[in-house]
C-alpha cells in the first residue's frame, strides 16, 4: 500500500493510460492533418456558374476549349526526368511561309531524287535528321476557323487553302467551285456528273449499302473525297487517299471538309492498312493501272478487302464502247485493258457481280475453299507464304494471294462473321474472340470499353466534345479503338493510329469494329497536310517513343497537323507530362496538368493543351 492507502498498481495503470491517451491524440492529429490537406487541395465551387461548369451544363460559355473547372496542377519543382529531346526549354520560331503546306515525307522536291518506276518517287521519303525543321509551320495570313460539320462538307474558306487550280482544271466535272471568299463542293466527280449522292444511289441498287453489312470502305485516288463525304450519311466511313501531285491539295481539301483522308498512293509498297480491313473498295477513274505488273495492285486490294467484300470500278475501261473517243484512246486498247482486268479478277478468285452503265462490281469470296479449284486452272498468282499479311509499314507488295483464315465448310465466313453496324462497334471482334491477338481476350476488350466510357465522360468536362468544335480527331495510340467507340455519338470521326512497333497489332480488330485507321511510326511525319486535325489524343505515346527518337520532333509534328486553336489530350506519368509541357510552352500552346479521372492518387495524369491562334505574314508582292 502507498502512503495514501492506494494500491501501487493504480499508479502504473495511470501511467499506461496517459501513454495510450498520448498515442491516440497524436494519431488523431495526423488523421486530421491528412483530411485538412486533402480538403484544401480539392477545389470547391465558389459560384453557381462554377457548379454548372462542373456538371457540364454550360461548357460553351468558355472561350477556350479547356474547361475552367479543371485544376491546374504544378509538379515542375518536384518531378524532373531526362528524356530524348533537344535539351532544355526553348522558344520555337515560325517557319518561312513557303512551308505553310509542308508535308515532310511527301515533299515534291525530295521526291524527285527517287526512282520514277512504279511511281516510287511519290511514296513516303522522309527527311534525314539534319533536314528536320525546328520551327512552327505557319497558317496562311487570313486563316479562319473551318466551317462546322455538316456545313463543312459543302464549304471551305478560300483563305485556308488558297488554290484555285482544281476549280479551273476540273470545272466541267463539278469537283469544286470558287464563290467569293469560299469554296463550294457540289459533290461532282469525273464519273458522277449528277453528283456523288446520285452515284451512290446507283451503287445501292446493285449492292446493299444501307443494311449495315457494309461499314468500312477505301477510295483509291479519291480526288476531294466527295464519294466518302456522301457515304457518311449512310453510316459508311471511307478511308480516302490520293498522292500529293499536280492536282494541288486534294487530301487537304478533303480534310478541310471534315472527311477522312490521307496522302497515299498505290506504287511499290503496301498501303498502310491490315489485311481484311475494308468491306468495300472503290476506284472512279483513279488512273491506277490495275492490269499492269501482273495485276499487283488488284492483288493488294484483295489483301485489304474483307471476305465477301466488293470492288467497284467506274471510268476507263468500263463502258469503253461509249466513251472511247472522249478518253482519247483506241477501242482495241480499252478492250484489252478490260479483258486484262477481268482475267486478274478470275485468277484471284473474285466473282463479277454486275456491270451496268458506268459501274462494274466484283466480289471477293467468303473463303478460299472454292479457290482451290480455280488454282487448278490458273497457277498464278500463287498463295502467299508470308506469316503476317497485316504487316504494311514499308513492306513491298507481293504478287501472291493473301490466304484467308481456314474454315471447315464452304458456307462459312473466313475469319468470322461480323455484326451489322452499329452493333458491330461494341461486339467482340473475331480476331479477339478467336485468340489471334496474343494476350488480348474478350474480358480485356470489354474492360477497355468500360474504361473509355468513363474517360470520355471525364473529357466532356475538360473539352467541348459535343458542340461541333471538333470534327477530325486522331488517336495516336489507339490500342483496341475504345476511344473511338466511346465517341460514336459525337459529331466526329477518328483516325485510329497503331504504331507498327507496338506490343500488339490491334488495327485489324479496330477495322472489325467498323472504325478506320492506319499504321504509323511517330518517329516520322504523318501522311497529311498541316492544320488537318481538330483534336489529337495521345495516350501513353511518349512512353513508347522516349527512348527511340526525339520527343521534341514528335511534338513539332503534332503542332504541324493541328489546327490553330485545336486541342491535344496527353495521358502520361507526371515526369513525362512535365517535360512535354516545358516543350509545348515554347510552341505557343496553353496547357494544364490535371488529375487522373480516378483521383489525385493515380500516378498517371492528364495534360490538356490548346494550340494558340497565330498566322504567318503575307509576303510583299514583288514587281
Amino acid at each position: 500500500m502507498g502512503k495514501d492507502g492506494s494500491p501501487k498498481h493504480y499508479g502504473q495503470f495511470d501511467s499506461k493510460r496517459n501513454r495510450l491517451t498520448w498515442i491516440l491524440g497524436v494519431s488523431g492529429l495526423c488523421i486530421l492533418s491528412y483530411i485538412m490537406g486533402a480538403w484544401k487541395n480539392t477545389p470547391s465551387p465558389n459560384s453557381q456558374s462554377e457548379i454548372l461548369s462542373k456538371v457540364d451544363c454550360n461548357v460553351g460559355s468558355t472561350t477556350s476549349g479547356m474547361s475552367s473547372s479543371a485544376t491546374n496542377l504544378n509538379f515542375e519543382s518536384h518531378h524532373q526526368i531526362d528524356v530524348n529531346d533537344s535539351g532544355g526549354a526553348q522558344e520555337f520560331p515560325p517557319c518561312d511561309m513557303s512551308f505553310s503546306e509542308y508535308t515532310p515525307c511527301q515533299d515534291p522536291v525530295r521526291g524527285r531524287k527517287f526512282d520514277r518506276n512504279m511511281l516510287k518517287y511519290r511514296e513516303r521519303h522522309c527527311p534525314a535528321k539534319e533536314e528536320l525543321l525546328n520551327c512552327l509551320i505557319p497558317a496562311p495570313p487570313k486563316y479562319k476557323t473551318p466551317f462546322k460539320w455538316p456545313q463543312s462538307r459543302d464549304y471551305a474558306w478560300y483563305d485556308n487553302i488558297p488554290h484555285k487550280e482544281l476549280s479551273i482544271e476540273k470545272a466541267i466535272q463539278n469537283w469544286i467551285q470558287v464563290e467569293g471568299d469560299r469554296f463550294r463542293f457540289p459533290g461532282g466527280g469525273t464519273m458522277f456528273p449528277r453528283g456523288a449522292d446520285a452515284y451512290i444511289d446507283d451503287i445501292n441498287e446493285l449492292i446493299p449499302l444501307t443494311s449495315g453489312t457494309i461499314r468500312t470502305a477505301i477510295d483509291t485516288g479519291c480526288g476531294v473525297a466527295s464519294w466518302g463525304a456522301y457515304l457518311l450519311k449512310r453510316d459508311i466511313i471511307a478511308m480516302s487517299f490520293a498522292p500529293r501531285d499536280t492536282h494541288e491539295a486534294q487530301v487537304q481539301f478533303a480534310l478541310e471538309r471534315g472527311v477522312p483522308a490521307m496522302i497515299g498512293i498505290m506504287a511499290s509498297q503496301r498501303i498502310p492498312y491490315p489485311a481484311r480491313a475494308f468491306d468495300m473498295a472503290h476506284c472512279s477513274r483513279c488512273l491506277i493501272p490495275w492490269h499492269k505488273f501482273d495485276g499487283l495492285y488488284l492483288i493488294e486490294v484483295d489483301r485489304v478487302l474483307r471476305p465477301g467484300g466488293y470492288w467497284i470500278l467506274s471510268g476507263p475501261p468500263i463502258r469503253w464502247k461509249k466513251y472511247w473517243r472522249g478518253w482519247e484512246r483506241t477501242e482495241e486498247d480499252l478492250k484489252q485493258e478490260q479483258d486484262a482486268i477481268e482475267e486478274v479478277a478470275k485468277r484471284i478468285c473474285w466473282t463479277k457481280v454486275v456491270e451496268k452503265d458506268d459501274l462494274s462490281i466484283w466480289q471477293k469470296p467468303k473463303n478460299h475453299v472454292g479457290c482451290a479449284q480455280t488454282k487448278q486452272i490458273y497457277k498464278t498468282p500463287h498463295m502467299c507464304q508470308s506469316d503476317n499479311p497485316d504487316m504494311a509499314w514499308y513492306q513491298n507488295m507481293e504478287k501472291c494471294i493473301t490466304p484467308l483464315p481456314e474454315v471447315n465448310s464452304a458456307d462459312k465466313m473466313a475469319g468470322g462473321a461480323l455484326e451489322k453496324w452499329p452493333k458491330r462497334a461494341f461486339a467482340v471482334p473475331p480476331r479477339i474472340s478467336s485468340g489471334s491477338i496474343p494476350s488480348i481476350d474478350t474480358e480485356k476488350f470489354q474492360k477497355d470499353n468500360e474504361v473509355w466510357r468513363e474517360r470520355i465522360a471525364h473529357y466532356k468536362h475538360l473539352v467541348p466534345l459535343s458542340q461541333g468544335r471538333y470534327r477530325n480527331v486522331m488517336d495516336m495510340n489507339a490500342y483496341l479503338g475504345g476511344f473511338a467507340a466511346a465517341l460514336i455519338k459525337f459529331p466526329v470521326w477518328v483516325m485510329n493510329v497503331v504504331p507498327p512497333n507496338s506490343d500488339h497489332d490491334t488495327l485489324g480488330a479496330i477495322y472489325e469494329r467498323g472504325f478506320i485507321g492506319t499504321y504509323h511510326d511517330w518517329c516520322e511525319a504523318f501522311s497529311t497536310y498541316p492544320r488537318t486535325y481538330d483534336l489529337i489524343h495521345a495516350s501513353n505515346v511518349f512512353g513508347i517513343y522516349q527512348d527511340r527518337c526525339n520527343i521534341t520532333q514528335i511534338l513539332l509534328e503534332m503542332d504541324r497537323i493541328l489546327r490553330p486553336e485545336g486541342t491535344v489530350i496527353f495521358r502520361e506519368t507526371v515526369e513525362l507530362l512535365v517535360k512535354i509541357k516545358s516543350i509545348t510552352d515554347g510552341m505557343k500552346w496553353k496547357s494544364n496538368i490535371i488529375d487522373h479521372e480516378s483521383g489525385p492518387f493515380n500516378p498517371e495524369k492528364i495534360l490538356v493543351a490548346e494550340k494558340a491562334y497565330w498566322t504567318g505574314e503575307a509576303k510583299e508582292k514583288q514587281n
